[in-house]
């Protein structure tokens, strides 16, 4: 599932159809998307992982879900979802996405202080909502697209072994240097991830994310497949990364190598 910081970087390379016309609609989704023909683009905006087409009266969200993907000015070998055809040939084509419309003005549907690559990103706001939530563990308020908004699986690895906490500590467990260090990195790791995508060199950053071995202590790292309320993968060393509260009963998977993904 693309985190926040892709999309930002798709919402930049689509921003240039901002403007132009859609001429051709083509795709296999059960919304009314001909509804977009000789529509103009109004802007190409970004929540967390929502892409949005904004026209006049209405937007199209897109969601990548988990195995979503795009093309620009091309096309890949699989059913389009969504395609958006525009002068000169040039389109826009979404793929095993979540397409939605969304009625009306897109500032009465989205709280934009909770992006976390948000230029109103509110961190003072994701500490109150943190503080209302004292048994939730830090992976899950990580996930939690209310609290940080862009935030993945990815991110929420890194964010955790940077600041030296353990996935299943609790949230009223932590000190306040602690709970504060969450929500900063949750921003400044999202807007590394960000350059490191750009230049294409993000795998060469992981810390623990699909890794073996704490690099800070040589320790083996743990792997759960499904951790959290959220049961999604966690990477975490317990040598370096301190467990605050008491942590759920729930045993460790048996140890599973990482997976290598191709680009």
């Amino acid at each position: 599932m693309p985190e926040g910081p892709s999309i930002v970087i798709l919402r930049e390379a689509a921003a240039e159809f901002a403007g132009r016309k859609v001429l051709r609609v083509t795709g296999n989704s059960t919304q009314d998307i001909q509804r977009l023909r000789n529509r103009t683009l109004v802007a190409v905006r970004s929540w967390g992982k929502h892409l949005l087409l904004q026209f006049a009266g209405f937007s199209v969200r897109i969601h990548f879900l988990l195995f979503g993907s795009y093309r620009i000015d091309d096309t890949k070998d699989a059913p389009v979802r969504l395609g958006l055809g525009f002068s000169k040939g040039r389109c826009l084509n979404f793929y095993a996405c979540s397409v939605r419309f969304i009625e009306g003005d897109l500032d009465a549907v989205y709280d934009w202080r909770t992006d976390v690559m948000s230029d109103i990103w509110d961190p003072a706001a994701a500490r109150r909502k943190l503080r209302a939530r004292p048994q939730a563990l830090a992976a899950d308020v990580l996930l939690d697209q209310d609290v940080f908004a862009g935030v993945g699986n990815i991110i929420k690895n890194e964010v955790l072994h940077r600041i030296r906490v353990h996935p299943e500590s609790r949230i009223g467990a932590l000190p306040p240097r602690k709970l504060a260090e969450l929500v900063t990195q949750a921003r400044t790791y999202s807007f590394d991830f960000y350059r490191w995508k750009l230049a294409f060199e993000l795998r060469k950053h992981y810390q623990v994310h699909t890794k073996r071995t704490c690099p800070r202590d040589g320790t083996p790292l743990h792997y759960r497949k499904r951790l959290g309320a959220a049961q999604r993968r966690a990477f975490w060393c317990d040598t370096c990364q301190r467990l605050y509260g008491d942590p759920p009963d729930t045993p460790d998977d048996p140890p599973e190598p990482p997976r290598r993904r191709t680009r």
